[in-house]
């Protein structure tokens, strides 16, 4: 995948010639903020938005939205490095730093859901790169997206570390009154040592549950993906304890373990942070993944089984596998009626074009 493929589809897209930076389809962008510095922002006209999750994949949901690529909080875990590669960054601190803007999202992804070949399938974001990550602030993609889904009544869910999506309360309820919506925040532990070095661009840990407990206060159902338990670092029981004591003080309706992942191009990161930070677990780190990028099941089913517990022991119960929780609005409101159904006729997806994007969605933000 190259620029290109993120082009409109017009004429002209599709007779250029394939070009890494093509002023036509990218302006890169800077801002000498504190916030921003060091940061550049390629601003492009996607030619799709909704992307299906490939037929194999185990998640719990068909289809997915991405206003961004790359992701400016920086884990040094997060599996979606892989993806810049095929836009021919690097996976590494470009992956930090070079964030991709589709600036026309709000626009295009009302284009799809008003297509009689969308079905009004459950829709879920923040599965590849957080949607309220630091340039949401600037670009402000997420409300026009919000009222899209709501206005075309599509159920959707949303996984985040970022603070930024208490802006959109209003819109949460709003759709909430029409559809299901699913809120979930990420919080793998609370100690801030370890946060200020693995996630060193999100909201502190402490700032994420806050979160959950403003949600919760508006009414607005929030479960935790305690994500990810980081193995040797995050994981005694006495931390597990207090991570769940804090996400069950917070409200959150449910609590989600997942042990950390290491897939290629995340894996290099990782480890040359371990080496830097903590060199005494890298032969620990390289038994317990030496079958491939998943601990082993013995270690997954332990944290589970130890987090559940905990859960229990709190209150606070298990999320059901891709259930999107109904938001208990004040004031219903009145939606224009989604579009109908899809074309039966084929098993194609009926948005995307088949590039490697499509086929790099997952359930995480680790």
């Amino acid at each position: 995948m190259r620029w290109d493929e993120l082009r409109d589809a017009d004429e002209h897209s599709r007779t250029a010639a394939p070009a890494l930076f093509d002023t036509s389809a990218v302006t890169s962008r800077t801002f000498d903020t504190p916030e921003f510095r060091g940061m550049t922002f390629h601003e492009v006209r996607a030619r799709s938005l909704v992307n299906r999750v490939p037929g194999a994949s185990r998640m719990p949901f068909e289809w997915t939205v991405n206003p961004y690529r790359g992701c400016s909080h920086a884990c040094v875990y997060c599996f979606a490095r892989k993806t810049h590669s095929y836009l021919d960054l690097d996976t590494g601190e470009g992956f930090d730093t070079q964030i991709v803007v589709k600036v026309n999202a709000p626009e295009l992804l009302r284009k799809e859901l008003s297509s009689p070949r969308w079905r009004g399938q459950h829709i879920a974001m923040g599965t590849n790169v957080d949607c309220y990550q630091r340039a949401e602030g600037r670009y402000r993609l997420m409300p026009g997206v919000l009222t899209a889904l709501r206005d075309y009544a599509t159920p959707f869910s949303i996984l985040t570390k970022g603070t930024l999506i208490l802006r959109d309360l209003d819109l949460l309820r709003s759709a909430a009154a029409i559809t299901d919506v699913g809120i979930s925040v990420s919080v793998g532990f609370t100690d801030e040592e370890l946060w200020r070095t693995v996630e060193p661009g999100t909201p502190a840990p402490e700032r994420r549950l806050d979160v959950v407990r403003q949600l919760s206060e508006h009414g607005i159902p929030c479960g935790v993906l305690m994500a990810p338990v980081i193995p040797f670092l995050g994981d005694s029981p006495a931390q597990l304890r207090t991570t769940v004591r804090a996400i069950a003080a917070a409200g959150a309706t449910s609590v989600t373990p997942l042990a950390l992942h290491l897939r290629p191009g995340a894996r290099e990161w990782y480890f040359r942070w371990l080496h830097q930070h903590h060199p005494q677990l890298v032969r620990h780190y390289e038994a317990l993944y030496s079958a491939g990028a998943y601990a082993p099941k013995w270690y997954q089913r332990r944290i589970t089984r130890q987090v559940h517990e905990l859960a229990a022991e709190y209150g606070v119960g298990p999320s059901t596998s891709g259930a999107a929780r109904r938001i208990e609005a004040a004031a219903p409101t009145t939606a224009p009626t989604a579009g109908a159904a899809a074309d039966e006729a084929t098993g194609e997806a009926a948005f995307g074009d088949g590039s490697a994007e499509n086929h790099c969605t997952q359930l995480t933000l680790l």
